[in-house]
């Protein structure tokens, strides 16, 4: 195992010297990286298919091309979010004048999981070098492919003072998380989240939290049921299944339930042919014990759809379930996987009550041909973030926060929200000589009718 103390050393030794505090040097550590994912990207894809068995084209639209996309939004925009910024100051404290300077936190921790083993190690670390930190990875052992080549990626661009990349299993994640880091960026589940967020109460550690749950899929009948098919196939069997945002299940009303079936099946067979084992495009399962899992999860559920799997190639095939309820497996725990529960209602609020009386989601999907519908929906369900009438596009947006919300998570990132995740904002007055008001020292009482003359 890695000298743990030693790289953290290093680390608080090159951050004291100042250098990522400079805006040009953020900016030149962005721009090395950017070429090197670039130069690289072969050798990412590969990895992910080694891990995986990604398709290329599906490990660059969830993967190298969204890191791509966020290396170059921050190139774009770092140098207005870094500057300090004045602000408007109340009149009782003129003739002062008051700023937010935005400050790095110092070194910081990323633990990123297999599932989007590149771009879940790499989107964080692109936030945490714009805001100005070093930064310590821990990438998961499970993708043993892609870690190596992270690692190599890291090796090649920085000075191991500034980035490093520590690799190993549970040991390792525990060693991590005995010394003191200035913030931890985790990405996982909410079971490891807890032990997280507890290790990092010793030191008063901020967290940000990227964790899950099971995210829900309203489907209404004045949906384009065709097209709400076609969506929650492709959103929820993208990587098998193991997707932290995928439909976890899917809640439909009874008038529309055979016919959404029946397009989940079409869709299904359009994608992945009459057997996705010998599809180029569906990826395969990380683990035994995760394939095991999901294999205990299908037991005593009507299988309508796939329900075949080969534990020598880690194949699950999409699956569709019905006649199952909250007490069965399936329902108990996160999936994580290529089984999609469907679950009919009869009226919209009683879906919603369902959602509301289990812990908030990651993500909620809804689909309805009625605005003042999905309104409804989004008013009053608490999720991260999701969709009305797609599923998982939003993660792909740097222009709004992704983030969970109580038992899926806490804080946020991508575009802005990741350079806020990094990021102490530090409230300035400068004050002047040139006036000094006696209604601030002692003795008060000669000054309390003045004060709240001021104060009204």
């Amino acid at each position: 195992m890695a000298d743990i103390a030693s790289i953290i050393s290093r680390q608080r030794q090159f951050y004291y010297l100042g250098h990522t505090r400079d805006i040009s040097f953020r900016l030149n550590q962005l721009k090395i990286l950017q070429r090197a994912v670039i130069e690289k990207e072969n050798q990412i894809l590969e990895a992910l298919y080694a891990d995986l068995k990604k398709s290329p084209y599906e490990a660059y639209l969830t993967e190298a091309g969204l890191v791509r996309e966020e290396i170059r939004f921050y190139i774009k925009h770092l140098a207005k979010w870094a500057r300090p910024r004045r602000v408007k100051t109340p009149f009782y404290h003129l003739p002062s004048s008051s700023y937010i300077y935005p400050e790095p936190y110092g070194v910081v921790l990323i633990i990123s999981p297999w599932n989007y083993p590149y771009q879940l190690a790499f989107t964080p670390l692109v936030a945490a070098i714009a805001a100005g930190n070093c930064a310590v990875i821990k990438p998961s052992e499970f993708s043993a492919h892609t870690s190596e080549v992270l690692a190599g990626i890291v090796k090649s661009c920085f000075d191991p003072g500034f980035v490093s990349v520590v690799t190993g299993g549970v040991e390792t994640s525990s060693a991590l998380l005995k010394e003191k880091f200035d913030s931890i960026f985790f990405t996982g589940s909410t079971n490891v989240g807890k032990i997280v967020m507890s290790a990092a109460s010793n030191h008063l550690t901020p967290v940000t939290l990227e964790l899950g749950g099971k995210s829900p899929c309203i489907v209404e009948s004045d949906a384009d049921i065709k097209l709400a098919a076609k969506r929650i196939v492709s959103g929820k069997f993208i990587n098998a299944g193991q997707t932290c945002i995928a439909p976890d299940y899917i809640l439909v009303k009874q008038s529309v339930k055979d016919e959404l079936i029946a397009g989940i099946k079409n869709y299904i067979e359009l994608f992945f042919g009459k057997d996705p084992k010998n599809s180029k495009e569906y990826p395969r399962i990380i683990s035994r014990n995760h394939f095991d899992r999901l294999v205990r999860l299908t037991q005593g559920a009507s299988v309508v759809c796939g329900g075949d799997f080969d534990p020598s190639q880690l194949y699950f095939a999409p699956t569709l379930l019905t006649d199952v309820d909250w007490t069965h497996p399936v329902m108990q725990e996160e999936i994580f996987g290529p089984i999609l529960p469907v679950i009919e209602y009869n009226w919209l609020t009683d879906a919603i009550l369902t959602i509301k009386e289990h812990p908030k989601p990651l993500a909620l999907y809804v689909f309805t041909g009625n605005s003042d519908t999905a309104e409804m929906v989004l008013k009053q369900i608490s999720f991260g973030g999701g969709c009305v009438n797609d599923t998982l596009v939003h993660f792909a947006n740097p222009y709004i926060p992704f983030g969970g919300v109580g038992a899926s998570g806490m804080g946020s990132y991508h575009g802005k929200p990741g350079f806020d995740a990094f990021t102490h904002y530090k409230g300035v007055m400068k004050s002047s000589f040139l006036m000094d008001f006696p209604f601030r020292y002692p003795p008060f009482f000669r000054h309390v009718n003045l004060l709240k003359k001021v104060i009204r």
